[in-house]
């Protein structure tokens, strides 16, 4: 105990991959992977450390002055680690606009760092993934990036049962603003109103309303308006979004919601955002939207764009609590080369090269011991087969294959134990 005092702890928020975590975060990231590349989104990332301003103007100040972690570089430069990827995005295509063949879809999936109150289902350090197509202005782009998402959460085993992607439209919304005499001024206020609707007591958000200057005429338009679960027919966007939606096969997975606003400025159009709908976790699983002004913020001519990011923390408790993420296999390598005795030690490594040579994963136990503990070590590692050169078969060119599952063992040559192997493997 007195040494474990002494141990430097990791930093507050930050994560810790074992092996088995690493598992379930690549699990994530080949879905994710997969998903991606089903659309045809090409693989893409941005630095890690950027300059703040860069956030500044388009992350909303919430993003940039409470969440960030920003320091000054030895070079008097403000910068932050990255709390989000858009805006990197926005800046990296303005400097190839003129090279790049539109519409653009990228997608990328890396570590991100905000700094939040640790809780569950929120870290200070994550992954996410990312996926954006830039250069088409259209209803049915906004379809097909929450098509991706949908086909992500099938691939994983998260039926419409278990997970539904709500969508709204900022457009329709602001014409429903228009219609409160709510003013542009305010509209950000109400924004970030509406997004904290769920995660208030009724009563305080309704005081809350009232401080952020609306009037109780205007409260109580806002309220009905959020119960307007057909207000989707009145937009001619988000019409023609699940009638494409409707066509690409996901339309299950999909509801209107007015009460999806999404926090950050720079979203123009189409909103969504995915929940587990049994509530274990109440933060959203992915979301994001159409945002028609970024380039211009950092430079480039004016381009739309739409996309959606998704945190691998929430993603992964809910598989975890679903017995969705496979079983965790220890070892890589299926195959343990085993060491009979100090003199044999090279014959099995080179048994174990030409095993790798054939395709296989291969282990070789590090130092002669016991067989018996290099058997049990095999088992306690769920590798399958173990083979063995001991003096006999070293003298007749021969390998002992054991399967590990049955305890059947065989003698074969060395140029048949690949084939044996992956007879067993099976």
């Amino acid at each position: 105990m007195d040494k474990m005092k002494n141990i430097i702890q990791a930093v507050k928020g930050t994560r810790e991959f074992y092996p088995e975590q690493m598992f379930a975060r690549n699990f994530i990231y080949g879905k994710v992977r997969a998903a991606s590349e089903m659309f045809g989104y090409q693989e893409w990332d941005g630095p890690f450390i950027e300059p703040l301003e860069l956030y500044a103007a388009k992350s909303g100040e919430e993003l940039v002055k409470k969440q960030s972690f920003t320091f000054e570089d030895r070079g008097g430069e403000q910068v932050a680690l990255r709390p989000e990827l858009t805006p990197s995005l926005a800046r990296m295509i303005a400097a190839k606009q003129g090279e790049l063949n539109f519409p653009v879809r990228w997608w990328s999936f890396g570590p991100f760092w905000r700094y939040e109150s640790p809780q569950r289902g929120r870290s200070r350090e994550f992954f996410q993934w990312n996926i954006d197509m830039l250069g088409a202005d259209s209803p049915e782009a906004d379809a097909e990036l929450i098509a991706v998402g949908a086909t992500f959460l099938r691939s994983v085993g998260l039926s419409p049962s278990l997970t539904q992607i709500y969508v709204n439209n900022r457009r329709l919304m602001d014409s429903q603003f228009d219609a409160l005499d709510i003013p542009t001024d305010k509209r950000v206020d109400v924004s970030n109103l509406v997004d904290r609707r769920a995660k208030m007591e009724s009563a305080k958000w309704e005081a809350y309303a009232l401080e952020i200057g609306l009037n109780q005429n205007q409260l109580d338009g806002l309220k009905s308006l959020l119960g307007n679960f057909d207000l989707w027919k009145q937009s001619e966007e988000l019409t023609r979004t699940f009638t494409a939606l409707e066509a690409l096969g996901v339309k299950d997975y999909v509801k209107f919601d007015p009460n999806i606003m999404r926090g950050l400025l720079y979203y123009t159009g189409t909103v969504f955002e995915a929940f587990d709908t049994s509530g274990s976790v109440k933060r959203a699983i992915f979301g994001g939207g159409r945002y028609d002004n970024l380039l211009a913020d950092v430079g480039g001519q004016p381009l739309s764009g739409v996309g959606f990011a998704m945190g691998d923390v929430v993603a992964g408790i809910i598989l975890q609590e679903a017995g969705l993420i496979p079983e965790f296999q220890p070892s890589p390598a299926q195959v343990l080369v085993t060491v009979f005795d100090t003199t044999l030690l090279p014959q099995s490594f080179a048994l174990a090269a030409e095993l790798r040579a054939a395709g296989l994963n291969v282990m070789v136990y590090p130092e002669p011991t016991k067989l018996q503990k290099q058997f049990k070590f095999a088992d306690k590692m769920k590798m399958k087969v173990a083979v063995t050169v001991g003096p006999d078969e070293a003298a007749n060119g021969q390998a002992a294959v054991k399967s590990l599952r049955t305890g059947e063992q065989v003698v074969v040559t060395r140029a048949a134990a690949a084939e044996k192997i992956r007879e067993w493997l099976k």
